[in-house]
């Protein structure tokens, strides 16, 4: 798979570490509490749907020949739980890139469409690699979304499924 494949199946895992904190400062800090009780629920419901769970799809390329099989993504996200700082959110997530297999905690910012959670990334730029953008919609557990990377960009789409245990996963 070409560079540009490689980072565009990875480009959300990838993005996201650009955000790293430290998931020890981050429990220390009670989750915001002057909400109103509607959106309290979303968040609550918002983390239990996100616990040990795996987004399983596929992305495109724009300007890229679509013929055939679309290339495959896994995100697997351990936990997300609310930051007190805005519509932060700290995502404990696994990443599997470039032959590392690493867990990281991230800070991203969740943005709502009434009761729909849309996780954004705009124009961070990574050491190396560029400067990425990212917009997931999550909805009735399905994921879809829009990725760039630099001039590069497309389309990501999935299912939001339970994460195997560790054990499975280490046997595949």
């Amino acid at each position: 798979m070409s560079r540009i494949g490689n980072l565009s199946a990875c480009c959300l895992a990838i993005v996201l570490s650009l955000f790293v904190v430290s998931e020890s400062a981050a429990q220390d800090k009670p989750a915001t509490t002057n909400v109103s009780p509607e959106k309290q629920k979303l968040y609550e419901l918002f983390e239990k749907k996100l616990n040990n769970v795996q987004f399983k799809g596929n992305f495109t390329v724009l300007g890229r020949d679509q013929k055939g099989d679309l290339p495959k993504e896994t995100y697997t996200i351990k936990s997300v739980k609310k930051l007190p700082e805005g519509e932060y959110w700290l995502f404990t997530a696994r990443v599997q890139y470039g032959g590392k297999d690493i867990t990281v905690p991230m800070s991203l910012q969740v943005q709502w469409a009434e009761t729909t959670p849309i996780i954004t990334l705009t124009n961070a730029n990574i050491p190396g690699l560029g400067t990425f953008s990212s917009r997931v919609v999550i909805y009735k557990n399905k994921y879809a979304g829009t990725w760039s990377h630099g001039e590069v960009g497309g389309h990501l789409f999935g299912t939001i499924e339970p994460a195997p245990a560790e054990s499975e996963e280490k046997d595949e």
